[in-house]
């Protein structure tokens, strides 16, 4: 009996020792008055840890979340991490608790909300960091593991001094009753393919053009509606179309145009475009693509020449320029014509660039093209797809609220199909009227601009001054030029070679590069009223020499917000 008793009292000393805690974190930044805080929870029980960040979704929640787990394994120094998706998937990867590449220094002891505490300082990637452990409790429990072990429990993290996690709470919590650590964990993964299995899931990937040839060659003229998810060429070659169904996001998605690009035969640096028709008015590029240019409306300037399509009319909308990029001078196709010493050509341009300010535009029946102007047979290779990126959990799109106008576009996309060259403001300003409705708040301007001419005297190589007027009153200067253009040379295996040592593609251009997307600059116009309004544009222009002549593609989209 005396036997059994002791027994009894060694089992239940051995399940009081074995630690069933609670424990949760709250991580902020200093100073901050957003109010922006995340929750950590830390369960510990014999030796064991399950560490997971608390998210509260109280609406519905945007696809590709996963649930994500840390275990830990003290007795055999593991770690798991581990995601969960909502339709059965899971994947993990292990590693050893125990991190040397992370040193520990013990700076003394502290008092930290009433714990006295052991600090540890150390430097992550220029980052410092301050931990705050206590011994006073009988177990251990660190929320951030990747960094290896400390002994005791954590009670205060300081990254930089201003990025703070504290303990909130440590509690008992007997209804812990079995191991943290799952039998099954999934498939087992390395920590860089469970990083991308979790990103990608995330991420809304939609692919639009996939190795599709854009090159100057004889095409059937098609004709009828332009059918979904069909590509269609257009312009002899120069331009290619698809009509598809894009998702509405929430706006809290950041959206990319992920452009991959590589000549297919043509060796010169050409203007490209991607692009959204719209075909909420009457008349649209659709019906100059797919019957005549003549068809579109025009603008008479003092030259005698006809502008087609490039201005906002009651009854038609320009082009929505999504992304302007420059091909390189023969990336790819031509990499093994010439070999320079320290320089290895790249395998293609890649240009990224955010068009998530015309969300609005991107959802629903859009037709989406792009459009690289040349006159070779091989042209170019051109794949495109739309990335999104949320910064939320939840998908609400009841709360979308962007609102755009698109004013102008004097790309000439179709140009051979007859669409003129920009070339108005060596004798005329580009005047467009718009309305801004009642609704619309918090107005800005999208301008893209790009300045042509190839030869010394060419506005490609001079700096032009863009003006913009607002109702007769001038509003804003601005002066596209890059000058960073030899950083690219790796993309220009065929760029002429001067005897000084440059290259062409080094040279500084009116607000573009062979081988870059130009950039949108922006345009505060929050003071406008409802009503009717005017944009004028004006560029000095250089002079013609002999066949030689100056253009500009400008684009401009208004751009403003939903009142609610």
């Amino acid at each position: 009996m005396k036997r059994f008793i002791l027994l009894i009292c060694i089992i239940l000393l051995t399940i009081n020792a074995i630690c069933q805690y609670r424990l949760s974190y709250q991580s902020y930044v200093l100073g901050s008055d957003s109010g922006d805080t995340t929750l950590k929870e830390v369960i510990s029980f014999d030796k064991q840890l399950k560490i997971q960040d608390i998210i509260e979704i109280t609406e519905k929640p945007i696809p590709g979340i996963s649930k994500d787990y840390i275990y830990v394994d003290y007795n055999s120094d593991s770690v798991f991490s581990q995601i969960n998706f909502s339709n059965g998937e899971s994947y993990f990867c292990g590693f050893p608790l125990k991190n040397e590449r992370v040193v520990f220094f013990e700076e003394g002891s502290e008092m930290i909300n009433d714990y006295l505490c052991k600090k540890y300082k150390t430097s992550i990637n220029s980052n410092t960091i301050e931990i705050w452990m206590t011994e006073k409790e009988s177990f251990d429990a660190m929320p951030f593991v990747s960094r290896g072990y400390l002994k005791g429990v954590m009670i205060k993290q300081a990254i930089n001094g201003n990025r703070i996690t504290e303990l909130k709470s440590l509690k008992k919590d007997k209804k812990i009753k079995t191991g943290l650590i799952p039998q099954n964990l999934g498939l087992r993964k390395t920590s860089n393919e469970l990083s991308n299995i979790k990103e990608d899931k995330l991420i809304v990937k939609i692919p639009v053009f996939e190795n599709e040839q854009i090159n100057f060659t004889e095409i059937k003229k098609f004709k009828g509606e332009i059918p979904y998810d069909s590509v269609i060429h257009f312009a002899g070659g120069t331009i290619i179309l698809k009509r598809i169904n894009l998702p509405e996001l929430p706006e809290h998605y950041q959206i990319f145009a992920d452009i991959h690009q590589q000549s297919n035969g043509d060796a010169y640096d050409r203007t490209g475009s991607v692009f959204i028709i719209p075909t909420d008015r009457k008349t649209t590029l659709i019906n100059a693509l797919t019957d005549s240019i003549q068809i579109i409306p025009y603008l008479l300037c003092k030259d005698g020449q006809k502008y087609q399509g490039i201005c906002l009319e009651n009854d038609y909308e320009p082009v929505i320029e999504l992304v302007r990029f420059f091909t390189p001078f023969g990336v790819n196709h031509f990499n093994n014509r010439l070999q320079i010493d320290g320089l290895q050509w790249a395998d293609e341009a890649h240009y990224k660039q955010e068009i998530t300010d015309i969300s609005d535009r991107l959802h629903g029946d859009v037709i989406i093209g792009v459009f690289i102007g040349n006159y070779d047979n091989g042209g170019h290779k051109l794949s495109l797809n739309l990335l999104a990126y949320p910064q939320d959990y939840v998908w609400n799109t009841t709360k979308n609220h962007r609102w755009s106008q698109p004013l102008f576009n004097t790309c000439n996309i179709m140009e051979v199909a007859g669409q003129n060259y920009g070339r108005l403001f060596l004798t005329d300003s580009l005047k467009v009227e718009f309305e801004v409705p009642d609704e619309i708040c918090d107005l800005k301007l999208r301008y893209i601009t790009t300045g042509h001419g190839g030869w010394n005297g060419g506005d490609e190589f001079n700096p032009k001054e863009n003006t913009i007027f607002i109702d007769g009153v001038k509003r804003f200067a601005y002066t596209p030029w890059r000058c960073d253009c030899a950083t690219y040379r790796e993309l220009n295996p065929v760029s002429g070679n001067f005897g000084n040592g440059l290259s062409s593609s080094d040279l500084s251009r009116s607000g573009w590069c062979p081988g870059t997307a130009t950039q949108p600059v922006y345009f505060d116009l929050s003071d406008l009223k409802p009503g009717k309004h005017i944009i004028m544009i004006a560029i000095p222009q250089g002079k013609n020499e002999g066949n030689s002549f100056s253009h500009w593609m400008i684009s401009g989209i208004l751009l403003g917000t939903i009142k609610n």
